[in-house]
């Protein structure tokens, strides 16, 4: 039997070396393939590419037409569960189904100056030394921890100046979703997910009791039951 595609992607900050646990939990449900973005981790930004969701939904469809990927399902958590909604708003039926974790949605120009302000790398050296030498470690392949946060704070205010995620970019997303987000995060607005979810025409809201934003405190076994049963459901229709 054939195992399904299924493409995992990181958040802001993120690497594909960070989502590597979640891809080996998945691993038992389907063909897991751990995409990583321009700009982040080993992966450098091509010179005539900007830091944007464009790009990043350019990458994931490019990555889908080189290896051949039918229609796979895409676990986005946070930022990738948006690349991965902007890909398939922009071309349906690229996607098979998406998996959205922790995924905000709702940007406004307050909200990204509020979101970029705590991307300084300065402050963050200073007040979270541990976490700037992770980050360190993470990009030094892609051009080096600061100018991937000084990107990812224009990248904010952009979206926050232009969303490219709305009411109706959303409505032709008709294909199956699972719209997850744990009750501690507090990157959302609360019912955000909820709200996201109730724009789409096929997806369901999933709470998940407990679970806090970042994607290592995200137990594996809750992963799993989200994307397996999507794949059930996909597997029914």
């Amino acid at each position: 039997m054939t195992r399904p595609p299924i493409v995992v992607l990181h958040g802001a900050l993120g690497s594909a070396a960070q989502m590597q646990p979640m891809a080996d939990a998945l691993s038992a449900i389907g063909e897991v393939h751990c995409l990583e973005l321009p700009g982040h981790g080993d992966t450098q930004l091509p010179d005539a590419a900007t830091f944007s969701m464009a790009t990043f939904a350019n990458a994931l469809r490019d990555a889908i037409t080189l290896r051949g990927w039918h229609q796979p399902l895409v676990f986005g958590y946070s930022m990738g569960g948006y690349v991965a909604l902007l890909l398939e708003s922009l071309s349906p039926g690229t996607l098979g189904g998406i998996v959205t974790l922790g995924t905000k949605f709702e940007w406004t120009p307050d909200v990204a100056a509020g979101a970029a302000a705590r991307l300084d790398a300065a402050v963050l050296q200073s007040k979270a030394p541990a976490f700037a030498e992770q980050l360190r470690v993470r990009h030094a392949g892609a051009g080096g921890w600061e100018q991937m946060m000084a990107r990812t704070a224009a990248l904010l205010v952009a979206l926050g100046a232009t969303p490219l995620l709305t009411a109706e970019t959303l409505a032709s997303v008709q294909i199956p979703l699972r719209v997850a987000a744990g009750s501690r995060d507090d990157t959302l607005a609360e019912g955000e997910a909820g709200r996201l979810a109730a724009l789409l025409p096929n997806a369901t809201c999933t709470p998940l009791p407990d679970v806090p934003h970042p994607i290592e405190r995200v137990p594996t076994a809750l992963v799993v039951d989200l994307v397996g049963g999507l794949l059930r459901d996909l597997s029914r229709s």
